[in-house]
């Protein structure tokens, strides 16, 4: 039988990777899930920008190292940091309603 006329669960893969919603496992894996989107969306739009981390990192009063480790997911920057870093590629932090 050919497996591309199979359905796929994927709720029950992810639960059985991360556990069931409502978990504490699936709480945190969500939570890193979402850490390193943003940390994706950082690093594109810092090369839209055509910086470099040691470009962005002088621009905000930081070291390259802190941007790397943003870009990788490591280091969750501040909100007031967030602003300086999207200021400083030209960008706004726009809050609206979902």
């Amino acid at each position: 039988m050919s497996r591309k006329n199979e359905i796929y669960d994927v709720s029950a893969e992810l639960a059985r990777e991360f556990g069931e919603i409502g978990t504490k496992e699936r709480e945190e894996a969500t939570a890193k899930a979402w850490e390193e989107y943003n940390a994706q969306i950082l690093l594109d739009a810092r090369k839209n920008a055509r910086l470099t981390q040691a470009e962005l990192a002088n621009r905000i009063g930081a070291d390259k190292g802190y941007i790397s480790r943003i870009e990788r997911g490591l280091t969750v920057p501040t909100v007031s940091t967030l602003y300086r870093i999207a200021s400083a590629m030209g960008l706004t932090v726009e809050l609206r309603p979902i």
